[in-house]
């Protein structure tokens, strides 16, 4: 599924936008705000139920811990009351839902900017290899590895695969063919040939894993030398993975600390998402009772987020989207966070701020009823 929404939705995008202005930047940051405006009703519904729930769920608590002590000997009534609770205030897990179903978009935009045109494409593939005698009586079991997109040229994109017909086990001295094609089975080779330059997305292949188990030749045969398990990893270049945008040197550049340097691009990157996030958490408790607890988190898991970035092997590319996505998330909670909240929440809330004596949200009735065009009205 990820890989079909990939192939016929974000990439299409993406041809659209790199057609207007020949920058693949300008491509990512045009094709995530796309996307982002797309799924905003769905994820104003988990920023919007998130609020409530902040605000509900100390009176929810005590609210529950009543129903469940008065009706503790007639388990129905107890049902039906949890029900008007739910009724009143909703269900905490409302939020989960949008999230649930934007999901495979968001993991196949992931995926899509992980692979060509702005990273080089690597394609592992498993073997193991047995003795002679017990491959004998293996049966095959042909092994074809997840498809990607492959760009030779920027208006030039096939969907291809590593296939391993007689399947990932050989046995000892024996060898198999590594073969890249497209879906209708079309070698990759052949593919490239059509091509002027080709030539220049040559597959590279090299043994990851068992150097003393399998080798491998520039053509993608594997050469059984031993028993063991071993890896072989064919990549194909990205069209894009050196091209730059702003201050990023390379799209498909990854890794923050590099055979002994330090990549400057990487680090202002990972650290405008660490700012964007702590941005967005200050948003979201905007005009909120204090929660001690829940503010100890907020300062810490952007630290912790961050830090693991800085060294986690994400390309450049991917790393854009994630800030232009959480600029566009902290604008989004600015906006809700203004809205008007329904009279039983606005009123428990109010009760909140004075107990712990802070002042109220300042917002005019003007401001707090605005609300985009598609968004819900708030239940009364």
């Amino acid at each position: 599924m990820i890989g079909y929404i990939s192939d016929n939705l974000l990439i299409p995008i993406l041809d659209f936008f790199y057609g207007l202005v020949p920058s693949y930047g300008l491509a990512i940051v045009a094709l995530t705000i796309v996307i982002r405006l797309a799924l905003f009703p769905l994820s104003a519904g988990s920023i919007r139920s998130a609020r409530r729930m902040r605000i509900a769920q100390p009176v929810m608590q005590k609210r529950q811990a009543e129903i469940k002590s008065r009706y503790a000997s007639n388990p129905q009534k107890q049902q039906e009351e949890l029900g008007n609770l739910m009724k009143e205030f909703g269900s905490p897990l409302a939020g989960c839902l949008p999230l649930l179903v934007q999901m495979p978009i968001l993991f196949a935009l992931f995926a899509t900017l992980r692979g060509s045109p702005f990273a080089d494409v690597p394609f592992p593939i498993n073997l193991k290899v047995l003795p002679s005698e017990q491959v004998a009586a293996v049966e095959p079991k042909p092994f074809t590895s997840p498809r990607h997109s492959i760009f030779v040229t920027s208006n030039d994109h096939f969907p291809i695969v590593a296939s391993l017909p007689g399947g990932t086990k050989i046995g000892t001295g024996d060898t198999t063919q590594i073969k890249l094609q497209s879906l209708s089975g079309e070698s990759f080779n052949k593919i490239l040939g059509k091509f002027d330059e080709g030539s220049k997305f040559n597959p590279k292949w090299k043994v990851t894993k068992g150097a003393e188990v399998v080798k491998v030749s520039d053509e993608g045969t594997v050469t059984a030398l031993s028993e063991g398990d071993a890896t072989v990893e064919v990549k194909i270049p990205g069209l894009a993975a050196k091209s730059g945008f702003l201050f990023i040197k390379a799209l498909g550049q990854v890794g923050f600390y590099v055979n002994g340097n330090i990549n400057w691009d990487i680090a202002i990157l990972v650290g405008a998402f660490g700012l964007t996030l702590v941005v967005s958490q200050v948003l979201a408790g905007r005009g909120m009772p204090a929660n001690p607890q829940q503010s100890t988190a907020n300062k810490i898991t952007p630290v912790m987020i961050t830090g693991m970035f800085l060294f986690f092997p994400l390309p450049a590319g991917v790393l854009l989207y994630m800030v232009i996505a959480n600029v566009f998330q902290s604008l989004q909670t600015f906006l809700l966070s203004r809205e008007a909240l329904p009279d039983n929440l606005q009123k428990i809330l109010d009760q909140q701020m004075n107990q712990q004596g802070q002042p109220e949200l300042a917002t005019s009735p003007a401001m707090s009823s605005k609300r985009l065009p598609f968004e819900p009205k708030s239940g009364k």
